[in-house]
């Protein structure tokens, strides 16, 4: 395929690097132009993924080329403005599939409710999500990751397409399960990362991350999602990857906020942009709004507001009246 990749951070270079890897045609768009240039000239993406050299077949553009599918791994901030660049370019009906995480701040939709809302007359919408590290993708170790599309046949298709012996892709219907389960699991890897960093123990980060699941379960549900999609790699996988893996930028972000650092520090430290503290805020709204209880997410949003500290976390919970589980 001839596949044209948005956001040249670490997750769109992974993906770039893999698929032009397994004989694809990739080009790969930056609005920075000095970071097209720089790509150009070195073919290492020095920021973000300093460890791997771009795929001959993999060309760095700053203007849109033809292609049969898109990929848009830019953070979901910029989701948005990028898919009306894509219609502005006569690329809107082209297939496509967010590969990035969360809600849009102040709509509260998730990717493929953006894409659907600025690319009304495409047919082929849908969303990557999945236990995934850029860094192991782009050193190619083995990886499964859901594709979901309310276009069944189509992501079925691509699936297959896509596959190899290093992404295995699984096709899904519910992509509202798989873009909820893809979004919050970030927020309760900060969770577990401030309880880690604070020495709770491994039977607080387990609590942590069941609780947390049983979180994301009530707030899909009440979205329209399928119970068993969180089951799966967009759900149960992701989470578990996200929480426990030290490569896990949100993880990251609750280590340090557990040092003592406030959060404008924690994310300048780390570098790079960390979803589940965007998520946060959006997430507690949506609750508030379905009328779902979430107080992981809600002690986290009390947290970024300085409404509480950090080490008052696990006492806060541990205090909740006793209920059924």
């Amino acid at each position: 395929m001839n596949i044209g990749v948005l956001g040249a951070g670490a997750w769109g270079t992974a993906l770039a690097i893999h698929f032009a890897l397994h004989s694809h045609k990739v080009w790969l768009w930056t609005h920075n132009a000095r970071h097209v240039q720089q790509l150009q000239q070195e073919r290492v993406n020095r920021r973000y993924l300093s460890d791997f050299v771009l795929p001959e077949n993999l060309s760095v553009v700053d203007k849109f080329a033809p292609a049969d599918l898109i990929i848009i791994a830019t953070p979901v901030a910029a989701l948005r403005e990028s898919a009306q660049k894509l219609v502005a370019a006569g690329l809107g009906e082209v297939p496509v599939i967010a590969a990035c995480k969360g809600f849009e701040q102040q709509t509260g939709l998730l990717p493929q409710q953006v894409l659907a809302e600025v690319m009304s007359a495409n047919k082929c919408i849908g969303v990557l999500s999945g236990p995934s590290f850029a860094q192991e993708l782009a050193q190619q170790l083995p990886c499964a990751v859901t594709l979901a599309s309310e276009n069944f046949v189509w992501i079925q298709a691509l699936a297959a397409t896509l596959n190899n012996t290093v992404l295995r892709l699984y096709a899904n219907a519910d992509v509202i399960g798989a873009a909820v389960g893809g979004a919050v699991k970030n927020v309760m890897a900060i969770a577990t990362g401030i309880a880690d960093g604070l020495n709770y123990g491994i039977n607080a980060r387990v609590a942590l991350m069941t609780r947390g699941m049983a979180e994301i379960s009530r707030l899909n549900q009440a979205l329209g999602g399928q119970a068993a999609t969180l089951m799966g790699l967009s759900g149960m996988g992701d989470l578990i990857l996200t929480c426990t893996g030290s490569l896990s930028r949100n993880r990251r972000v609750g280590l340090l906020l557990a040092e003592g650092k406030s959060l404008p520090e924690a994310l300048t430290e780390l570098g790079h942009v960390a979803e589940g503290v965007y998520t946060v805020e959006e997430v507690c709204r949506q609750a508030a709004s379905l009328g779902v209880d979430m107080p992981i997410a809600t002690i986290l949003q009390q947290l970024f507001e300085g409404r509480t500290e950090v080490r008052a976390l696990a006492e806060i919970l541990m205090e909740r009246a006793p209920r059924a589980e």
